[in-house]
């Protein structure tokens, strides 16, 4: 039995007596009757305490803090409202308070459930908000759920998706960001193929591993190199007996992230050095972005084992899908059932989780779909993150795919 997740929540409990001291000496530091505050010996000792709080701190679930949106050019509230639930996932809708945001399209997102929370997506949500009525998937933490709400695996997954859009309607549009671009296409050939009349109008597929035979990363090489077994061994954890989902097997977050950091762990060390430095010299603003950042970056959830280890095996070992062996409850996820749900495929010039023919592979694979209802849009300068937030996503990739929207009517 792999004790990894045992050992994590062992030592953050031990580190907590250290923590308490840390904030304790950052705080009289930091008191501006302390007559040494303003010194750089203080900043110093302020800064390190700082900078050990946060390397050793259990990261929250963030909030979207979405409050406000520009409709034309005017400010309207956003509040957000669970339009759709169920053990392992709840849809967020952003309400907002003006006459034209019900007549506006809808738009689902569907945030990747790779170990990060759907407020990765924050900056995706805002852009849309102004011109669409936008929803999220709200994936829950594995270790969360209770053994007693039942497995969650692939199949469960693409369930969901297509009890999803039944439930928002056929005038939908849907968004996959990264991992879910597989079972969306998948839940939509299903649909597709049952001739069910919720098959949404389009879907964008954003850096999503379609077929990872593609310009494979070194993600996709270790998936290969390792194989299904080796996952299985080193990366399969029971949940420990302080959590709601104790005894689930899971993939644990802090598992995903520490692979994630190591691909470039030289980026995030400097980061850190840099925001020791800025808080030394009193740079708050810089300091601040740091914070947001890393806030959001090192929050992360659980996977189940059963949904984490098909995942691997069917998409970045076997690549069930562009194969056309892909099953779904025992029956066929045949691309070329899809006829009438719009495509737009994006990429990002150096995306090094999903290279570049991934997921344009998807308009390859479906020949029954007219060419007129397909749109491939290649972003240069950017990596995985700049495909779906950034600067250059607002101002170069969103206009399109509000275009692209607006063309499926």
């Amino acid at each position: 039995m792999n004790f990894s997740y045992y050992w994590y929540d062992t030592a953050h409990w031990l580190l907590k007596p250290a923590r308490a001291a840390s904030d304790i000496t950052r705080l009289f530091f930091d008191n501006p009757v302390n007559p040494l505050t303003n010194t750089p010996y203080a900043r110093t000792v302020s800064a390190a305490c700082e900078l050990f709080e946060r390397t050793t701190r259990r990261y929250a679930k963030p909030e979207f803090g979405l409050g406000v949106a520009t409709i034309g050019d005017q400010a309207v509230a956003v509040t957000e409202e669970v339009v759709w639930e169920r053990p392992f996932c709840r849809v967020i809708s952003f309400k907002r308070d003006h006459a034209l945001a019900a007549s506006q399209p809808k738009l689902l997102i569907v945030a990747p459930m790779s170990g990060h929370h759907a407020t990765l997506l924050r900056g995706t949500v805002e852009t849309f908000l102004p011109s669409h009525q936008v929803m999220i998937t709200d994936w829950a933490d594995a270790s969360m759920v209770p053994l007693t709400d039942g497995r969650f695996d692939l199949d469960d997954y693409i369930d969901y998706l297509k009890a999803m859009f039944r439930s928002f309607g056929p005038d939908l549009h849907v968004m996959a960001v990264c991992q879910p671009a597989v079972p969306v296409v998948a839940a939509i050939a299903r649909l597709e193929a049952e001739n069910d009349p919720a098959i949404p109008r389009s879907m964008i597929l954003m850096g999503g591993p379609i077929d990872t035979r593609r310009s494979p990363t070194a993600v996709n090489k270790l998936a290969e190199e390792r194989g299904i077994e080796w996952f299985k061994q080193h990366c399969i954890v029971r949940v420990p007996p302080t959590h709601p989902g104790f005894w689930r097997e899971v993939y644990p977050g802090f598992l995903q992230l520490s692979g994630f950091m190591a691909m470039n762990i030289d980026r995030h060390l400097s980061a850190h050095w840099e925001m020791f430095n800025h808080l030394v010299e009193g740079d708050g603003d810089s300091a601040e972005k740091h914070r947001e950042f890393y806030d959001e970056y090192l929050a992360v959830m659980d996977l189940t084992a059963e949904f984490y280890l098909q995942t691997v095996e069917k998409v970045f070992v076997r690549h069930e899908l562009p194969k056309g062996e892909m099953m779904h409850r025992d029956e066929p996820v045949d691309l070329k059932a899809i006829r009438r749900c719009a495509i737009m495929a994006i990429e990002g010039e150096r995306d090094d989780i999903s290279g570049v023919g991934q997921t344009l592979a998807t308009l390859d694979l479906t020949p029954n779909l007219p060419s007129d209802k397909k749109l491939y849009h290649l972003q240069t300068g950017v990596g995985h993150y700049g495909v779906f937030n950034g600067s250059r996503f607002r101002a170069q990739i969103a206009p399109r795919i509000v275009e692209f929207i607006e063309n499926q009517g």
